[in-house]
């Protein structure tokens, strides 16, 4: 419901927090209208909903708006109530496809008033692009440089006020000059199981579902805190409850159907228990390097560290350290594996976490 890009380019995963064209048109009946209806996020909801409220009162344009946070937390979601809220239209485009400053200006310059700008992956905009944008978000102003060397001449083009919404995974790439143009930021984080659990309820009315507590705290608990998964996992359950049982999703058809689908309790899928496997059981825990980790699992390095690593990090599974990966207990116990006396595949080297 209140989801977000993609990571590598590899298959879509049950469990990647990336859209394809699927997602995109389900996001679109099942995203919330209003900050009433957002689920989560609520110190970020709280302090957008003042930031909009005093701009409608002053009968002014909203302060531009920086949005961060990993994929499918709901980034697009806001910046369509934002747009909402304000009863302006928004126009949607992403950094990656603005790579020359002439493309940054033909959007600026058929800007409406108070109209609202989306740029996705604002990190991922190019540097020219990116320091005629300065001026835009300060003075709603563009210089627009005709002809080339000593003749070039730069033609002022006035912008009508604006709001940039900028969504971006990698905050930290963004240049101060920037970040400090945006009047609010705010940080999106990862779900509690309780929100999944509203957003799944609500997902299943907009799709005419039936379903049950525990179905709804089953799917939740194996979406890795991320709506947009939580509403993939609904479907796919969906599909088993249509086939196999009479439609009703309850925690049993939940397990049986995210089962098929080779999600775990704990949200792992095939790749994440892959990489945890080989780390267990090929090299003892580690540490090991990453491309040895990698083609030990049959996938790139990049896949590896982006795709399955992140995730595993956060549940404490796995941790990256100087001399390579390491499997936590935690690891251990889920596999159901029994670590050995010595780490490190028995070459007398004490493991990290002592295992």
């Amino acid at each position: 419901m209140n989801w977000d890009d993609t990571g590598p380019d590899i298959d879509q995963r049950l469990v990647d927090s990336g859209s394809d064209g699927e997602d995109q048109a389900v996001e679109a009946a099942l995203r919330p209208k209003d900050l009433d209806e957002f689920v989560g996020q609520e110190k970020v909801r709280e302090q957008l909903d003042l930031v909009l409220r005093a701009a409608r009162a002053r009968g002014a344009t909203a302060d531009h708006v920086l949005l961060s946070g990993a994929p499918g937390l709901g980034k697009t979601t806001l910046s369509m109530i934002i747009a909402a809220e304000m009863n302006a239209p928004i126009r949607i485009t992403s950094g990656p496809a603005i790579q020359h400053a002439g493309d940054l200006a033909a959007i600026l310059s058929s800007l409406q008033e108070g109209e609202v700008l989306f740029l996705d992956e604002i990190h991922r905009m190019s540097r020219p692009a990116e320091e005629m944008l300065y001026m835009a978000m300060e003075d709603f102003r563009v210089d627009v440089i005709v002809g080339k060397g000593p003749g070039a001449t730069a033609i002022p083009l006035e912008l009508p006020p604006f709001t940039l919404v900028g969504a971006t995974t990698r905050a930290g790439l963004l240049p101060p000059p920037l970040r400090d143009r945006f009047g609010f930021t705010g940080h999106m984080e990862f779900y509690e199981p309780a929100e999944l659990e509203r957003v799944i309820h609500r997902s299943a009315r907009l799709l005419d579902l039936e379903i049950d507590a525990e179905g709804a705290a089953e799917i939740a608990g194996r979406s890795r805190g991320t709506p947009r998964i939580a509403n993939r996992l609904l479907r796919r359950v969906r599909d088993y409850a249509q086939v196999k049982a009479d439609g009703v999703i309850n925690r049993d058809i939940a397990a049986a159907a995210l089962k098929v689908y080779e999600v775990d309790a704990r949200g792992l899928d095939r790749l994440d228990r892959a990489v945890l496997g080989a780390l267990l059981k090929l090299f003892g825990g580690g540490p090991v390097g990453l491309s040895t980790l990698a083609v030990a699992v049959g996938e790139e390095r990049e896949t590896v560290e982006e795709v399955a690593e992140p995730f595993l990090v956060r549940e404490g599974l796995l941790a990256r350290t100087p001399r390579g990966r390491v499997a936590t207990p935690a690891a251990w116990a889920h596999l159901g594996l029994v670590p050995p006396r010595q780490g490190n595949g028995g070459n007398g080297q004490t493991g990290l976490f002592g295992t």
